[in-house]
């Protein structure tokens, strides 16, 4: 049982009709976990636990009931959100010896509401901090492309485990990339909805900037998993009401984009040569299939980092500002670093960073006026080896993932499909931005570029 094969929505209509077990697929989930444990995808499992899910799930079955669209579908939470009986370490000391979650989070409570079976804890780097999977309780977890090389993150436990075949369907959450990002690393399509589609709250909802939801390997599967997680909630005050339409009815819609502006380097710092190429190489495709194309090499904004991390790292200094001395040389030392840029801001500061990134949505939003579709590359460089940096044009830099968090100051959807791959055969990604609340537009491109690119490949498949 290989889950790559079959789309989230064929494995579960299986279960519904008996074709397949809810206790099979689960028993499936745990030998592919086992059989790649050095990937370091998963950081906790309860195999009795998920099988007495599963077990549940057949005997409604067995009796008449229905069990939910996703019946069957075995998934795993990422280590920064609750799902009852496991500890929710956030990657830290500081939460390792935590008790176990009394309740859901409410995406994984949605999830598990239609049907879908917990697997356990994905790997994270320390409270989601960075996009590389490494952190000091569990460390890093391995590409299944090359399993020296990160998986991007923050969410590269559940990229490495969708793409090494271990469950269909994960939870995610993107605050800066960590969507996108591990996406890109592991090539498959990743979707960062707009702020506050899924409900978020606990820790991460101090995370301003975080978008919450599902994590598959197919874009058809990511809007299909929407469907059924958004809504609002008196639990995040920013959630938004529920869409007026299907998002996975709106791909089988006669749509395909007319008009898009593809920028190599919207900062106007450099991208690494090869990845453009291969990007580059993707966009023709799609001029091919009819989308006018056009080519934006000046930049479009000044690289926002440090009004990213004035409001998305300040977010959780809350906690983290009176922990003791010996407490704080438990965090991994970059994490400490990024929380020291945005100590003690005053008001003036936040005042000048919304003033910046207003000035650049509405560049953005002139650009997307005229274009169906922004398209950058995902990341700027190539993916670097576990806790290292990534690589643009043969120098080291730290600043190789700078491509997504622009979107999530702005607050726009975004995606990245798979565009092909480097000379060392590890995937590139595509990035796929849209104008505000246009998430189904961009939902809608990626399935198209998922048509004309490439057909999809999966490391270890023939």
């Amino acid at each position: 049982m290989d889950f790559r094969e079959r789309s989230v929505q064929e494995w579960a209509a299986a279960v519904s009709a008996r074709e397949v077990s809810a206790r099979e697929m689960v028993e499936a989930s745990l030998a592919a976990i086992e059989a790649q444990r050095e990937l370091n995808a998963f950081v906790a499992t309860d195999p009795e636990r998920s099988l007495a899910e599963a077990d549940a799930i057949d005997a409604r079955l067995a009796s008449g009931d229905e069990a939910g669209p996703l019946a069957g579908i075995p998934f795993g939470v990422k280590d920064l959100e609750d799902a009852a009986g496991y500890v929710t370490t956030h990657g830290s000391f500081l939460h390792r010896d935590d008790p176990p979650a009394e309740a859901d989070s409410i995406l994984v409570e949605r999830l598990r509401a239609a049907g879908g079976v917990v697997m356990g804890k994905t790997n994270t780097p320390e409270f989601g901090w960075t996009g590389d999977t490494y952190n000091p309780v569990f460390g890093a977890t391995g590409n299944p492309w090359n399993p020296k090389r990160s998986p991007g993150g923050s969410s590269g436990g559940a990229a490495a485990a969708l793409v090494a075949g271990m469950v269909p369907l994960c939870t995610a959450s993107d605050a800066g990339g960590s969507i996108r990002i591990p996406a890109a690393g592991c090539g498959f399509s990743g979707f960062k909805a707009s702020l506050g589609r899924v409900p978020v709250e606990g820790a991460c909802r101090l995370w301003p900037l975080l978008a919450h939801g599902p994590m598959a390997l197919r874009t058809a599967d990511i809007a299909f998993v929407q469907d059924l997680v958004m809504g609002p909630s008196p639990r995040d005050l920013n959630s938004l009401p529920r869409p007026g339409r299907s998002w996975r009815r709106a791909l089988d819609e006669d749509w395909q984009p007319e008009r898009a502006v593809w920028c190599p380097s919207p900062d106007g710092k450099p991208s690494d040569s090869e990845v453009v190429a291969v990007c580059e190489a993707a966009v023709s495709r799609m001029e091919a299939a009819g989308v006018v194309v056009e080519v934006r090499e000046e930049a479009l904004f000044n690289d926002p980092i440090w009004e990213y991390v004035l409001l998305s790292a300040n977010a959780v200094s809350g906690e983290l500002s009176e922990l003791a001395p010996e407490q704080m040389e438990q965090i991994t030392p970059g994490l400490r670093y990024y929380l020291g840029l945005s100590a003690k801001p005053e008001v003036a500061d936040f005042n000048r960073a919304l003033d910046a990134v207003c000035a650049m949505s509405e560049t953005l939003s002139g650009v997307l006026a005229n274009a169906d579709l922004l398209l950058t590359p995902t990341v700027a460089g190539h993916f670097p080896e576990c806790g290292g940096q990534g690589l643009v044009n043969g120098k080291l830099v730290d600043s190789w993932i700078r491509h997504t968090y622009p979107y999530n100051l702005t607050r726009l959807p975004a995606g990245s499909v798979r565009a092909g791959f480097t000379a060392d055969a590890m995937p590139v990604g595509l990035q796929v931005v849209g104008p505000q609340l246009g998430d189904v537009r961009v939902l809608q491109a990626m399935a198209f570029c998922e048509q004309v690119f490439a057909p999809p490949r999966w490391p270890g498949s023939a």
